[in-house]
């Protein structure tokens, strides 16, 4: 299996019908293929090697997607960056990932100045815009895609990497997450029957595209020939505007987005009757907003997704029929069962597994477990143990086997469906030089799920204002990883017997009497 297979089908079986909308721009799937095929050649004039890494940092659209196919058609692996983070961060991660050909559009061509000597692999850059000069030392997307000729697919290998995705670190650095053409696939299909995608459906992509959620069902959609529909970026407006003009029937959106737009005022004044189904996951959905949304929106149904990146990304589906507030079936605050063809087990800390109901780690094995993290032997050797990737989730399973995430293991934290690692930050806020030690969590938040909360003690005799603090993150750090709030303690932080801080303990008053923490 690989990815460019489904793409070849849909041109040889519905080659004259509309495959992606992006504002008043239509291209029929034979002339996606043509584009991609050249993209594919494109690059390789540029002198991409076998296997080199191709980069993208933009938002959502059908350049987006063609890309997402060049990439594999040439024979290489994708990398695709995430739109929120620092110039720093993304320096690490082209430079980790010894990234060749980097594509950016017009929204963060601005960056290059700060990339500007401080990339060791990237030999080319190719500029998406409409204007007609690229920005300077760039190439052009669309020139240099109608200059080249149209190459064959390479039809890379099932165990090939075909792209690496980069999450936060427990060591504090990014680390970049293999997945196969195999593992990416595997979970197409298992969308495909999870969220009822057929050649009627009309996809929204409203979650950003580097996410590898937004990506399950790229290639679901493409299989069934459905049709992609693009919005840039995330309003909540715009979006109703795009489901009424494109008649868009499914999208997959955070718990945050589903908030913003449920509570709209205007979003009785759109036709969102074609609207069939709406998936989320990656962050927590308070009651009393899938509540909103189910009045609302009373005809569509809602799925919703757990996974990590690790799992490409999805391990369980609560589907729609137990997608119900009160009554018999109702499952609503589990995070669904094990999608089909993959095994999951709740574990102590010896791997054995406990009873139902007894809370535990979340483990998963199966065809969608990554392939290990990119020149990371030992943390790989650590995630994925005979098989089975360790989530560092802590939850339980009811009888029914449905999966009731309770806590993290790991101290990431998930705000507005962006995975924040603590120790990033408190990497950061430790080069104050005021700053004795410090601790970050997440606390709840009614808009972004969490937010980034952090506690300070400062060194003796050291003054420090929660501004400075919160100044000193900025430019180091993506702005969703910066601290909403800084909260300064005289004594020390607790500490466990190890020495280690005890951020459970810092959560707590934060978190009590929260039945649901995260999905």
């Amino acid at each position: 299996m690989y990815i460019t297979q489904g793409l070849k089908n849909a041109m040889q079986m519905n080659g004259s019908r509309v495959a992606t909308v992006d504002g008043t721009r239509r291209y029929t799937w034979s002339e996606l293929g043509s584009r991609i095929s050249k993209l594919a050649g494109a690059f390789k004039n540029l002198g991409l090697s076998e296997r080199g890494r191709v980069a993208i940092l933009a938002l959502n659209s059908d350049c987006y997607l063609q890309y997402y196919y060049a990439v594999p058609w040439a024979g290489a692996i994708m990398v695709p960056l995430n739109i929120r983070l620092s110039p720093p961060e993304l320096i690490f991660m082209l430079n980790d990932s010894e990234t060749e050909i980097l594509l950016v559009d017009d929204t963060f061509v601005g960056m290059l100045a700060d990339f500007e000597g401080k990339l060791e692999s990237v030999k080319e850059i190719i500029h998406i815009t409409d204007q007609e000069k690229p920005a300077d030392g760039t190439h052009h997307f669309e020139k240099i895609l109608n200059a080249a000729d149209a190459i064959p697919d390479a039809a890379s290998d099932s165990d090939d990497v075909a792209g690496l995705f980069y999450t936060g670190g427990t060591t504090g650095l990014p680390k970049g997450v293999m997945l196969t053409n195999h593992n990416l696939v595997f979970n197409n299909l298992n969308t495909l029957m999870m969220f009822d995608y057929s050649s009627d459906s009309v996809y929204l992509h409203a979650a950003p595209m580097f996410h590898a959620a937004d990506i399950c069902s790229t290639g679901s959609i493409t299989m069934v020939q459905g049709l992609h529909v693009f919005m840039p970026r995330f309003e909540p407006e715009a979006m109703l505007k795009v489901f009424e003009a494109e008649k868009v029937t499914h999208t997959l959106i955070v718990p945050t987005m589903i908030n913003m737009t449920v509570n709209h005022p205007l979003i009785r004044n759109y036709d969102l009757s074609h609207l069939q189904k709406i998936i989320y996951g990656a962050s927590p959905m308070p009651e009393e907003v899938i509540r909103k949304a189910m009045v609302e929106i009373p005809h569509c149904t809602f799925n919703q997704a757990y996974g990590m990146t690790e799992l490409s990304p999805l391990a369980t589906i609560l589907p729609s029929k137990f997608h119900t507030l009160d009554g018999p079936n109702s499952k609503i605050k589990s995070a669904g069962r094990a999608i089909p063809s993959i095994e999951v087990k709740i574990v102590d800390e010896d791997g054995r597994e406990v009873p139902r109901g007894v809370v535990g780690e979340v483990i998963v094995k199966g065809d969608n477990v990554m392939k290990g993290y990119w020149k990371r032997p030992e943390e790989t050797a650590n995630a994925i143990r005979e098989g089975w990737m360790h989530s560092q989730d802590a939850g339980y399973m009811d009888e029914d086997g449905f999966v009731y995430i309770s806590d993290r293991l790991k101290d990431m934290i998930i705000s507005g469906g962006e995975n924040i690692y603590s120790v990033e930050i408190e990497n950061v806020i430790y080069q104050h030089p005021a700053v004795a030690s410090c601790a970050v969590v997440g606390i709840p938040d009614e808009q972004w799920g969490e937010v980034v909360h952090a506690i300070v003690v400062l060194k003796e005799g050291s003054n420090a204002e929660e501004k400075e603090i919160i100044d000193f993150c900025t430019g180091k750090l993506g702005g969703f990883k910066i601290p909403r709030n800084v909260e300064f303690r005289g004594e020390p932080l607790p500490l466990s017997g190890a020495g280690k801080i005890l951020k459970n303990k810092l959560r707590e008053p934060f978190w009590k009497g929260r039945e649901k923490r995260i999905h």
